[in-house]
């Protein structure tokens, strides 16, 4: 290594949680243990596409340090830090409701976890090659899924939504072999790396793999760890302890799941083995993020028969997920009680949380009993012809009580795919809930400026749309990674409105409706 960066390596889960004793890289069914050590993959000609300046700075690196050959190497994983053991994490999970046995980081590395400013953050390539828990796949990934989740991680942080963060975007030199829409007509694509940061990649998966394997003492290893590492207010390990603790993991992710409600989001493989344990959005595989407002929209090939993970169910699968690990955790409490009323308390909690959300997206600062009728209504209209979520909500902010209700459809008018299908009965709802709506702001103490802000600051103006994404990806095929960049700085001021790139304020264009990455996304990576 020519030039070492200056890191303050504090790794923790390789050095207090049991290690796979086997050091060989094959895949393997591992027992007993937390993780197994394994070093990335060599690439042919890595060259590295983007960065993120502020996660930089969240690490502790120089912009010189990030321009480096040793920088380029070791987020490629073609070097590895000294005093470092990377490592593949294992757990089983959940997947579209069946219980699939062991599953494990198949195409994920942890490096190392780095202490810097009162953080401590773990860096994971995601890639880099085959592990213990590659199953059948290769471990690699391609151009066009890192360059999502890359996107993804950063516009998230910036809207305000808990998830994962994303270091930077590098090309490996290799091709890969991607079977895209799982139809037979497999193609070689550009390979990538991504390395993604959090405070730790632990999702419900990893706690579920033991009690499959009625392994309860590495279950209670790895929850005290847990706890002790990430949730130390809760005081030291004990069957209470794992109370307050499985109540905070189910307020963190109730609220993580209302934001992604927020802005439109949908995570679209909300398995157990894909749920943060910090209630932190991880892996963004094919999410997708409200067009056409409809409940039962997903973006995952997968999942369009059933539906399960669709944009309306999110909320719902959430709790289901949180009963899997409520289960997980009975074996260590052994008391089903306190488990089951914390579970009820999550449609309590949701009861209060969502209708304020919604509150805050229309521009209410004081509650209202009724809110409850105009939300619903609203949500009932919003589906009565297709609707832009997005464009819809931020121009709702423009509407005040000045205004007479029969100009409410005019100014919301851009929302709106098809302006001829507002007719008969679904114009008559809609000016019946604008009727409802003003009569409703007209009780507010607030100033029409205050409201305004008040849903500009919730409504996002621009989002990561599918078909945004996929024009970088059609560019970086061929070579040009200017709109990369162009939509990494555009998404890190979400809200604001940016009048020299209002052309991304606007409705998915035609072309996109079906295309394969703009509508509808497969697991390929």
């Amino acid at each position: 290594m020519q030039k070492p960066m200056n890191l303050n390596i504090e790794d923790r889960f390789n050095k207090k949680l049991p290690a796979d004793p086997i050091l060989e890289n094959h895949r393997r069914q591992v027992f007993k243990a937390c993780y197994s050590f394994v070093t990335p993959k060599k690439t042919a000609a890595p060259k590295m596409l983007h960065t993120s300046p502020e996660v930089l700075e969240s690490l502790g690196i120089s912009k010189e340090d990030a321009e480096s050959d040793t920088f380029l190497k070791v987020f490629t994983g073609n070097e590895i830090l000294p005093n470092t053991s990377p490592y593949a994490m294992c757990y089983g999970g959940h997947q579209f409701g069946n219980w699939a046995g062991q599953l494990g980081d198949g195409r994920a590395i942890n490096l190392c976890e780095v202490a810097f400013n009162n953080n401590h953050l773990a860096l994971q390539l995601k890639g880099a090659g085959e592990t213990p828990y590659s199953r059948t796949a290769d471990g690699l990934a391609v151009l066009r899924s890192s360059i999502r989740e890359y996107l993804c991680s950063e516009a998230m942080y910036h809207l305000g939504v808990p998830t994962t963060r994303a270091l930077s975007l590098a090309l490996s030199g290799d091709q890969v072999l991607r079977d895209i829409m799982y139809n037979g007509n497999p193609a070689y694509e550009k390979g990538a790396v991504v390395c993604r940061v959090a405070e730790s990649f632990l999702r419900f998966g990893n706690y579920q793999i033991f009690v499959a394997r009625k392994d309860n003492a590495t279950l209670k290893t790895l929850v005290d760890y847990t706890i002790k590492n990430h949730f130390s207010h809760l005081g030291t390990p004990s069957k209470a302890t794992y109370l307050l603790f499985f109540e905070e993991v189910l307020d963190k992710t109730l609220d993580m799941i209302i934001h992604w409600q927020r802005v439109g989001f949908v995570h679209g493989v909300m398995n157990t083995d894909n749920m943060s344990i910090l209630g932190q959005t991880i892996d963004y595989g094919p999410y997708g993020w409200l067009e056409g407002y409809d409940l039962n929209w997903t973006p995952n090939t997968t999942d369009r028969q059933y539906k399960r993970y669709r944009y309306g169910a999110q909320l719902e699968i959430g709790l289901w997920n949180l009963h899997k690990l409520a289960n997980t955790l009975y074996y260590l409490i052994e008391e089903a009680e306190g488990l089951e009323t914390i579970l009820r308390s999550y449609s309590a909690k949701l009861k209060v949380r969502y209708p304020q959300m919604m509150r805050d997206k229309l521009g209410l600062f004081i509650k209202n009993e009724k809110d409850t009728e105009l939300i619903f209504e609203l949500e009932e209209v919003l589906q009565l012809t297709e609707t832009d979520m997005t464009i819809f909500f931020r121009k709702l902010s423009d509407f005040t009580t000045a205004n007479k209700s029969s100009e409410g459809l005019t100014i919301v008018a851009d929302s709106f795919y098809v302006l001829e299908e507002l007719s008969g009965t679904t114009k008559d709802r809609w000016n019946a809930w604008f009727d409802t709506y003003k009569e409703r702001l007209q009780r507010e103490t607030a100033s029409n400026a205050a409201r305004k802000q008040k849903m500009e600051s919730t409504n996002p103006k621009y989002v990561l749309r599918n078909y945004m994404a996929q024009l970088a990806i059609d560019d970086a095929d061929k070579g040009d990674y200017k709109l990369i960049d162009e939509l990494f700085q555009l998404l890190k001021k979400p809200y604001d409105e940016q009048s020299e790139n209002e052309k991304w304020f606007a409705k998915r264009p035609e072309w996109a409706r079906y295309k394969v990455g703009c509508s509808m996304l497969s697991c390929s990576s």
